[in-house]
């Protein structure tokens, strides 16, 4: 690593030819570590086989510093009535084609106890649709308007009502470069299964670690699980307890067998299981306790 004062000599000079920046010639950062600037693109070209290793050590840094970053909240966010932050099993939430919003089982419960409501979205109180060819038709309508929601769910539909992953596979990449965790997700699992694509262990894990970043549980859990089976084992400890902070059960006792391995000690545990217990909490409400007796 450079000292503080060759860094800031390099901001002032080409790392390759040494031209120094002026009014007639700007620099430009190497957009993979930031550490050198060139006057070109031919003296980063003719620079590379010299800085190609400090270059990929720097953007792997740089690319942990995001990947291990606790995100505030999971990729579901909070329900748009309640403002209750989702739990992570989206068993719990359902999304209708009108708004495309996720409405927690919670607030769906309490709206089906109020009269003449039950027709209606809980949300924006448009009709729900009589037909699942009506609900597609209300989807197709948001993805025109660039909703990567409506994209990830007809993604869905065509895979498991249809089996056409060809088709899903478009929707979900559509959707995925619109930031949604739950597209990439599902962009993982083909490229790590072969399921309407060739089986790519690198698209598998770019994907995979895009959710996680982006807040998905479920993504950032299978990280952890690949570097557990990689034997990289401060890299999984870090992934699960990014996973518990977000209120995913299954990580706690993946944590728990990793205590009994070694590889975290009791205190990065304990801490675990208060922000496990914190996020669980929170997502708690009278609402969904009245919505979860209601289905037993």
């Amino acid at each position: 690593m450079m000292s503080t004062a060759a860094a800031n000599e390099a901001d002032k000079i080409c790392a390759s030819c040494g031209v120094p920046a002026c009014d007639n010639i700007k620099l430009k950062n190497c957009n993979a570590c930031y550490l050198v600037k060139y006057c070109g693109v031919e003296c980063q070209r003719n620079h590379r086989s010299q800085h190609k290793r400090e270059c990929k050590k720097r953007a792997a840094e740089l690319r942990d510093e995001i990947l291990f970053r606790q995100p505030e909240s999971t990729h579901f966010g909070d329900c748009p009535i309640c403002f209750i932050p989702h739990p992570p099993d989206p068993k719990k939430y359902a999304i209708n084609s009108c708004c495309c919003k996720a409405i927690c089982d919670g607030c769906y419960y309490a709206f089906k106890l109020m009269k003449n409501t039950r027709k209606t979205c809980p949300f924006c109180r448009t009709s729900v649709p009589k037909s699942p060819a009506e609900a597609n038709r209300n989807f197709m309508k948001r993805i025109e308007a660039g909703d990567p929601i409506a994209m990830r769910q007809i993604g869905s539909t065509l895979r498991e009502n249809e089996g056409d992953y060809s088709a899903a596979f478009e929707y979900w990449t559509m959707a995925a470069k619109l930031g949604d965790a739950e597209s990439h997700n599902q962009l993982s699992l083909m490229y790590s299964k072969g399921k309407g694509v060739e089986k790519d262990e690198g698209k598998k894990t770019y994907h995979m670690e895009k959710a996680a970043i982006a807040g998905h549980p479920g993504a950032r859990y299978n990280l952890a699980i690949q570097e557990l089976v990689n034997e990289r084992y401060e890299r999984a400890v870090k992934h699960l307890i990014i996973a518990a902070t977000l209120g995913l059960d299954v990580s706690i006792q993946q944590l728990k067998d990793c205590y009994a391995m070694g590889v975290v000690d009791k205190e990065g545990l304990a801490a675990a299981l208060h922000a496990h217990h914190a996020a669980v909490v929170a997502m708690k409400s009278p609402q969904r306790e009245a919505a979860e007796a209601a289905r037993r």
